[in-house]
């Protein structure tokens, strides 16, 4: 735990790790807190319409327990994949709680994804269970017959055709069951978390994670949230719970700490109702991606129009500059912190204005505990100033255990003992990090880091497609927009200007549908052919280059 009146070589110096040999996730945030104070406030679901549906420690032990006893009477067994596809709900972190009771390995799945990305992401890690609410049922009955290790879905809002084979009610599973049950004994090192990160080539790979991970994310979070958790502190994020940012940034760190957390279901950021939802739950602290912050930074006349008293608030996945930074000062009252990190190794580097200047444009410097350097190829750590990869020394207690059934791509991710993040940066004398580019295709948009492989892979299905290349092009807004270059199949050339706006928006809802809205191209140009090696491999490098002229 960090603590106040240090500085930053101070804390640095002292921090030690502390991770136990046996550890699990769920009697942590949860069991723990309902052991000696039941009734406190754990979670407040804001539903849209209606009072706020409030739960304490005591509630969610007792539904995780239900629920644990549901996945054990339906055959799973210590290890077996769970799949969560639910936006920021209370079943969400039941869910989550339940799974890592039971020994299980929780699959956070975004709602928003096609039935492409879904099938993929269940099939490959052979989830046997999953959980979801209605608005998902439809896509999920056209690639059933393709997903044969999932046996059960439970849907939180029941199903409307009851005799949907496999389909059954969450909460009437639940008041079946008992809420008495032991926790499975893990081991910190034992599988808990299984993150689907996107490639820049092929599909997505399966990050896997330990129970540990969640011990390895708490000085990221107390860092730059300014020595959290303090007195009346609550929190809050737009960041889907599907993603790390929301899961392991904010719900479960906050749970850990005994923090209650506010919960909400939108569809679509709405910046003005953001500064609503602050005022009215009296957020103290909140999780907010870039993207969102430039939206929320065109409301006009926000202090005069609502009541707020945020104490951090931290941004994470773009940098953040020095006009952004200062709107946050005059708005909030506060610096807002950026921190970096990514799926495999996250909140390795941060800032926190009570420790150290905070210098507009650069990452931060190393959280506690964790060893980041800027290496070479060869794994050697180059001297400060010059640039290279970021990589974080290992063993780590937030680095990933590995990629689901991909050893070689695994390997690939380490040099030596170095994690190596695949972002080119340079470090200053003074220890400040500060982001140059990536050294792969990946397109980080909104937030969001997106590989151009299964995007591609998409588009080469339409019957329209012969061929098809994404690069990230900038974009004001979204840091990178996705664009992609496509040659036609033979006969598919559109006649004039209308019919060719025609067949780009249907490519855009082609791929939306099958992967999900982050993942569309906003951009698509037809071409006769793609600059291609000798080897055949598409020359991104070139086609980025056109969008720098």
């Amino acid at each position: 735990m960090l603590r106040q009146g240090e500085t930053y070589d101070e804390v640095q110096q002292r921090f030690q790790w502390d991770i136990p040999e046996f550890y699990n996730i769920g009697v942590d945030v949860c069991d723990k807190h309902a052991q000696t104070r039941p009734d406190d406030l754990a979670l407040i679901y804001h539903t849209g319409d209606g009072a706020p549906q409030r739960y304490s420690f005591g509630h969610l032990r007792a539904l995780s327990n239900q629920l644990a006893n549901v996945f054990i009477a339906k055959g799973l067994n210590r290890g077996d994949r769970v799949g969560i596809l639910l936006p920021q709900a209370p079943e969400t972190a039941i869910v989550h709680i339940a799974a890592y009771k039971a020994g299980l390995v929780a699959v956070p799945l975004f709602t928003l994804f096609g039935q492409d990305a879904l099938a993929y992401r269940l099939s490959s890690s052979g989830a046997r269970l999953l959980i979801t609410g209605r608005d998902s049922l439809e896509k999920l009955s056209d690639i059933r017959s393709a997903l044969p290790d999932l046996a059960t879905i439970l849907s939180i809002e029941g199903s409307e055709d009851r005799t949907a084979e496999g389909v059954e009610d969450f909460h009437d599973a639940l008041a079946a069951a008992s809420d008495a049950f032991t926790p499975v004994v893990t081991r910190a090192d034992d599988p808990a978390i299984l993150v689907f990160t996107s490639g820049t080539t092929g599909p997505p790979k399966g990050a896997l994670h330990a129970h540990r991970t969640l011990l390895g994310h708490l000085p990221g979070v107390e860092f730059p949230h300014d020595f959290f958790p303090q007195p009346d502190d609550l929190f809050w994020t737009p960041a889907d719970w599907a993603w790390v940012g929301g899961l392991l940034d904010v719900l479960l760190p906050a749970l850990h700490h005994g923090v209650p957390v506010l919960a909400y279901r939108a569809r679509k950021f709405d910046p003005e109702e953001a500064f609503q939802l602050i005022a009215d739950y009296k957020v103290r602290n909140a999780f907010i991606p870039p993207t969102a912050l430039k939206l929320m930074r065109q409301v006009s006349n926000p202090r005069e129009r609502w009541d707020y008293a945020m104490r951090t608030i931290g941004s994470g996945g773009e940098t953040l500059g020095a006009e952004l930074l200062d709107w946050g000062r005059a708005t909030f009252d506060l610096t807002i912190h950026e921190f970096y990190g990514q799926t495999e190794c996250n909140l390795v580097v941060g800032n926190c204005a009570s420790v150290m200047e905070i210098r507009p444009g650069s990452m931060g410097r190393a959280i506690p505990g964790h060893t980041v350097a800027i290496i070479d190829e060869n794994g050697v750590p180059l001297p400060d100033g010059e640039v290279g990869a970021v990589a974080i020394k290992t063993p780590d207690p937030v680095a990933f255990l590995g990629y689901w059934n991909n050893e070689k791509a695994t390997q690939e991710k380490f040099v030596g003992d170095w994690l190596v993040t695949g972002d080119l940066a340079r470090r200053d004398e003074d220890g400040y990090f500060w982001y140059v580019s990536r050294d792969d295709d990946i397109i980080t948009s909104a937030g969001y880091r997106i590989g151009p492989g299964e995007i591609e892979d998409c588009l080469s299905k339409h019957p329209a497609i012969a061929m098809a290349a994404v690069i990230g092009i900038p974009d004001a807004l979204r840091t990178e927009a996705i664009k992609a270059y496509i040659v036609l199949a033979e006969g598919a050339s559109p006649d004039d200007d209308a019919a060719s706006r025609a067949l780009i928006a249907d490519i855009q809802n082609f791929v939306r549908t099958r992967l999900a809205a982050h993942e569309y191209p906003r951009h698509v140009e037809f071409m006769d052919e793609l600059p291609m090696t000798t080897t055949g491999k598409v020359m991104r490098r070139t086609l980025r280059s056109l969008n720098a002229e």
